[in-house]
Parts: C-alpha cells; structure tokens; sequence
C-alpha cells in the first residue's frame, strides 16, 4: 500500500480522509465513545427490524450447508456498533447450528455491558474465516479523499479545517489516486464537479474478505455504480437521527456512499456479484406482501403479528430506502448461495 497523501494545508487543513479518520476514530472520535453508540444518531437495517439478523441466519445456515456443516462455523460480524447484529444472529439460529457457530464481532468501540458472552469481541479481523463474514454498513465509514475541479477543470483534492469549512488543495492528476478516479469516477471537466476517491474501501475491503478461506463475504451499504455515480458526492453527516453538514470534529457521523463496484473488483480471483438489498432478502425469504384476510377471522393474534412482519420486510426492501442499498457477496469456494 502506498502512503496516505492527506492534502494538509496551512491553518490545519487537510484531506478529507485524514480529517475524518481522527474525527471518527481517533482519541474521543465518534466510533470510540461510550454509550448508545451508532443507534442513537443513525437507523441501519439492523435496528430497523429484528427481522433482519433472522435473514442473515438464514444466509449463514445456506454458508454452512454449502460447507458441509464443518465442526466450527465463523459469524464475523463487521464494524459491529453494540453487537446488535451478532446478538441477533445467535438468538436466530436453530440450535444445532448455533452451538458450532463462532461469532466475532470486531469494532474499535469497548465491549458493551450485557453482551451475549458467546460473541468474542475484538478491535481487528480474526485471521481466517471459514464461514460468513457480514459487513453491514462499514465501507461507507472508511474515511476517503474528496476531489472537486476547478475553475480550469483540473480535479483537486478537498481541504477541511475542524469546523468543516473547506478549499481546494493540490491537483490529483498522478499517482494511484488519479488512476482510480480515470477507471472508476472520472469527474469531468465541468467547475465545482466532485468525486471521491474509493481506493482505501477497495484495499480495506480485499482485506476482510482476504480472511475467508471458505465461506461468503459480504458488504451491504450505501452504494452507486459507474453508471450512476453522484455528480456532486454524497459526503455527509449524520448527528442524533439527522442528517447533518459534515463536520470532522467528532460530533457526528462521517459518511460517503460506496463505489461497490471498484470494491468488487479489488478482489482476486474474480467472482464476486452486487444486487439489491430487496432482491437479497427476497431471495432469503422476506417478502413484505400482507397475510391473507382470512386470517384476521380464523386467528386474529396472529394476524396482527403477520401484519407487523409484513410492514418490517417491507421498510427493509422499500424502494427508495433501505431496499436500495447494494450488497456485494463474494463466495469462496462455495457456490453462491443467493442463487444468481
């Protein structure tokens, strides 16, 4: 890996990348306080319904019958928040399959009171997974450099003091850099154009994923593709349920959509396939269509209970929300157990 250029300026500016990796994970940064943690400012899948860990133990039970039900089954939960997603994994679980189930959820934050003892709790990846690791809405928190062209259409790298206010930084027209943008996000020629720079997901993703020796990996989160990509960025923050101006001084989240199709590339050997986050779980077994109404007269209780289920699976598929996220799975000497 080559060294980071963070773009520092005068007076404290610097790169976007570098400002947000303190801002979100260094000393007092916002994914290291105590508390409520990623809950109290964002709602993510996992928060949205129960029914979405169910569906992830779904797809963990198709890894392991793919795997011939080895002795030791890895569930590595990425970029865990408070566990929540392990937790409700293990607890769907048939019990068979959970009592040879290994589950790790890695996070910088400390371990949070009341955990499930069964989930080892660590700050980096185990070294090899045989299994499914899950990274439900990390790579949009691996901090990347924006770019923005200039009045002479030249991209240049985005400078932010502390309180948020930016400038234009030197030119990125070589280097590793320039090369991911002229393959994955070139950004034109037009003034006030801006991109981000998606190399550091695309290595930080061909890491977790290098750990599967057997098994699927598989990223889900904010995405675009080269064919629609945002003409302006998506650089925001997120601060106690609002989306907010991003600002790297810890107090709130940073966050940037994901170029997932460079991500998928950046893994060899190939094989790896994005779809929706509705077509997934469709496929998985969540569908959103109410019950029948005749059920409201034969069993009234569990009509209404249906009737619940139905409106989760359908937050979690809508289009236009949480049903558009990508999910990117790559298999690993398993056949695609979503089907495809």
């Amino acid at each position: 890996m080559e060294p980071v250029t963070d773009g520092a300026g005068t007076g404290g500016a610097r790169g976007w990348r570098a400002a947000a990796q303190d801002a979100l994970y260094g000393p007092g940064g916002f994914y290291r306080r105590a508390g409520a943690g990623p809950a109290g400012h964002f709602r993510t899948s996992v928060h949205a319904s129960p029914l979405f860990a169910g569906a992830v133990a779904r797809l963990l039970c198709r890894v392991d019958e793919a795997l011939g039900r080895p002795a030791v089954l890895d569930f590595v939960d990425m970029a865990a928040g408070r566990g929540e997603l392990a937790a409700g994994v293990l607890a769907a679980l048939p019990a068979g399959v959970a009592a040879r189930t290994r589950a790790y959820a890695v996070e910088l934050a400390g371990r949070p009171a009341g955990l499930d003892q069964r989930i080892e709790w660590r700050a980096g990846l185990p070294e090899r997974v045989t299994g499914l690791l899950f990274a439900n809405e990390w790579l949009d928190n691996v901090p990347v450099d924006v770019v923005e062209v200039d009045a002479a259409g030249v991209p240049r790298r985005v400078l932010v003091e502390a309180d948020g206010n930016e400038r234009l930084g030197e030119p990125v027209v070589t280097g590793a850099e320039a090369e991911w943008l002229a393959r994955w996000w070139p950004p034109g020629t037009e003034p006030g154009l801006r991109a981000e720079i998606g190399l550091p997901r695309d290595l930080a993703w061909a890491a977790a994923a290098g750990t599967v020796a057997r098994g699927l990996a598989v990223a889900v989160d904010y995405a675009h593709t080269a064919a629609a990509r945002p003409p302006f960025g998506t650089l925001t923050g997120f601060r106690e349920g609002r989306e907010t101006t991003p600002v790297p001084d810890g107090s709130c989240d940073i966050t940037a959509h994901v170029a997932l199709d460079a991500c998928a590339a950046a893994c060899t050997p190939p094989g790896a396939r994005l779809l929706s986050q509705r077509d997934a779980l469709h496929a998985l077994g969540l569908s959103g269509a109410r019950p029948p109404l005749a059920l409201a007269s034969t069993d009234p209780a569990g009509y209404v209970r249906a009737l619940a289920g139905a409106g989760a699976a359908a937050e979690l598929t809508a289009p236009g929300g949480l049903g558009d996220f990508g999910w990117l799975v790559r298999p690993v000497g398993i056949p695609d157990v979503l089907g495809g």
